[in-house]
């Protein structure tokens, strides 16, 4: 019995998949991106543990908490240091497939929008920022965030429903379905999208204007990180009002919204603009930081492998 003959690649698809399919920037940008992405949250969770109390915290008489640190003492005193990482695990699960769609996402886009020198116009700062955000943002920011925030919301309860991470999964999808991991989901690629818009523009821009065109040029880590952290106070004084909307989406009393809209409207009515900005200040800090880390290891270990993973030669 012979064998079949085994048929040349069609030289068509090669060339279909050298335009259109992942680029090497591409692959390094999906595995670095996760990597740095374990690496931030562990580091800057605390900071998102108390912006989300106090987002959840909606106004009353006797409101329960006075401001971030009051917040912080109150959690130690109750649950412990590691009452500030409740939900830390979720997010870990979901920090880097998420900075790999991002990243990954980003760089795909880069690689198609960039001109002869390598750099973005301004408008494909933002677009490629845009799509980086959306796709992060359907794959893996709306689950996560939704676990994250019922979590959180649950340990305030007088008697806590989830014992643990798969056990709250599964009260969640037993009770709500499928659809309770996806509350929120247009707020979510809102907030995503224009946050990733805010960051890639802001940083692309500063790099490009440091480095006068010459995208060849490396920047110190420290100056990469001050650039992230003027990148990532844009995004919080930009969408923060989405941050609040999506979050109040994602919690346990969500049922009392109609939907996105409403939930905008009834905030409006009923605590005024300023509920809008709630969490502010730890969401600032937290931001400022996680952006600062995040851009610094990521363009860390990019400019490691692009010194030392030279590309085959033809």
């Amino acid at each position: 019995m012979t064998s079949p003959a085994i048929k040349p690649v069609d030289p068509g698809s090669l060339s279909l998949w050298k335009k259109f399919g992942p680029s090497e920037n591409t692959v390094r940008g999906i595995v670095i991106g996760g990597i740095t992405g374990g690496i931030e949250i562990c580091i800057t969770y605390p900071t998102e543990y108390v912006k989300t109390q106090l987002q959840l915290d909606e106004r009353s008489a006797q409101p329960k908490f006075k401001g971030p640190i009051d917040c912080a003492k109150q959690t130690v005193k109750s649950h412990g240091v590691f009452g500030l990482y409740r939900g830390l695990s979720v997010l870990l699960y979901g920090s880097i497939p998420k900075s790999s769609f991002r990243f990954g996402t980003f760089e795909f886009l880069k690689g198609k929008a960039v001109d002869e020198k390598g750099n973005l116009s301004p408008s494909m700062r933002l677009l490629c920022g845009l799509g980086a955000g959306l796709s992060e943002a359907v794959f893996a920011v709306t689950p996560m965030e939704t676990i994250k925030v019922k979590f959180i919301h649950d340990r305030t309860l007088p008697e806590p429903r989830f014992k643990g991470f798969a056990h709250g999964i599964a009260t969640i999808v037993k009770t709500e379905g499928v659809g309770g991991l996806y509350q929120g989901l247009t707020a979510t690629m809102a907030k995503q999208g224009s946050n990733q818009a805010i960051r890639f523009f802001v940083m692309e821009t500063l790099k490009d204007w440091y480095r006068g065109g010459d995208s060849t040029m490396v920047i110190s880590k420290p100056l990469v990180g001050l650039m992230g952290a003027v990148a990532g106070a844009a995004s919080v004084y930009g969408n923060t009002p989405i941050d609040v909307v999506k979050t109040r989406m994602q919690g346990l009393d969500r049922k009392k919204y109609k939907n996105t809209f409403d939930c905008a409207l009834q905030i409006w009515k009923n605590e005024g603009f300023r509920a809008f900005y709630k969490g502010t200040v730890p969401r600032l800090s937290r931001v400022c930081l996680d952006v600062a880390i995040t851009f610094m290891i990521y363009d860390s270990i990019m400019e490691f492998l692009n010194k030392h993973w030279k590309k085959p030669s033809n």
